[in-house]
């Protein structure tokens, strides 16, 4: 977050006209600080996927665009409540950031809330930069809906504004709705009495958390035991820690693809116990 502006208008401008000067100061310092801000993530972004960018780059600046687009998604129903800062917190809990990697989540998702963030050319340096690589692109989408689904409900204006960052990463209105109803139920599923710490279920599952379970692998109810295990192997390659890594995944959002792999494979033991599959 850029302040210095406003503390040397400020300065500056009391020093000159006063408590009038000071507010003037003030003003035009803010604007210089969201020129500067804008500037630094232009050029944060310049070299995006360049052939001259090394692996700890590509990650770096991945992980940079993942939370300042969480930060302009949390901003889409008007301005950032305690609640959205509480979602980035649990998710920068989730992945175990601390200290310095902490540090830079949070001024990423402060970028994000600013004016004039400059979305879509983030999100078109973020396809092309690591075009080839579908599942790392649709890692950074699934990221996107987990924080706008993270307090249990969606507002039209975070679904609206989803989908023109699923459209300018490639993904059709349809894998986008998709993705929103198997988050829908990863969250209902993780709600239950599924334990992601012990990666199983505590108690007897309910039949709307078999129906969850289905969803989370995104197959339907009637789905057979093929259809289910091909649903399953699908899901798990997608979003195995080691195969996202290679891709370039940044070490830091591991954790979380390692949580994703324990939430598929517990919806598919469940079924297959409650269905007797093998």
């Amino acid at each position: 977050m850029q302040v210095w502006g406003k503390i040397l208008g400020a300065f500056f401008g009391f020093l000159l006209g006063g408590p009038f000067g000071l507010l003037l100061g003030l003003f035009l310092g803010h604007k210089f600080d969201k020129a500067r801000s804008i500037v630094y993530q232009r050029r944060s972004f310049a070299g995006f996927g360049g052939n001259q960018a090394s692996s700890a780059e590509r990650q770096a600046e991945f992980f940079h665009a993942g939370f300042a687009v969480m930060g302009h998604v949390a901003k889409a129903k008007g301005r950032v409540t305690e609640d959205e800062i509480r979602v980035a917190s649990d998710i920068m809990d989730r992945m175990g950031l601390h200290g310095e990697s902490r540090r830079q989540a949070q001024n990423a998702f402060r970028d994000g809330k600013e004016d004039g963030f400059p979305l879509q050319e983030i999100l078109g340096k973020v396809r092309v930069g690591f075009a080839g690589r579908a599942d790392l692109v649709q890692f950074f989408l699934e990221l996107q809906i987990q924080a706008a689904f993270a307090d249990g409900s969606l507002h039209p204006s975070e679904r609206q504004l989803l989908h023109v960052i699923a459209r300018s990463l490639g993904f059709s209105e349809r894998q986008l709705e998709q993705r929103l109803r198997m988050q829908e139920a990863a969250f209902r599923f993780q709600q239950g009495s599924f334990n992601q710490q012990q990666g199983g279920f505590q108690q007897a599952p309910t039949k709307d958390q078999l129906t969850d379970a289905y969803e989370v692998l995104g197959v339907k109810d009637t789905a057979t035991s093929q259809e289910l295990k091909r649903a399953y192997r699908k899901q798990m390659n997608e979003h195995h820690p080691d195969k996202l890594a290679a891709k370039g995944l940044p070490p830091e959002m591991m954790e979380l693809a390692k949580q994703k792999t324990q939430e598929l494979q517990a919806a598919y033991d469940l079924i297959r116990k409650e269905k007797g599959f093998k």
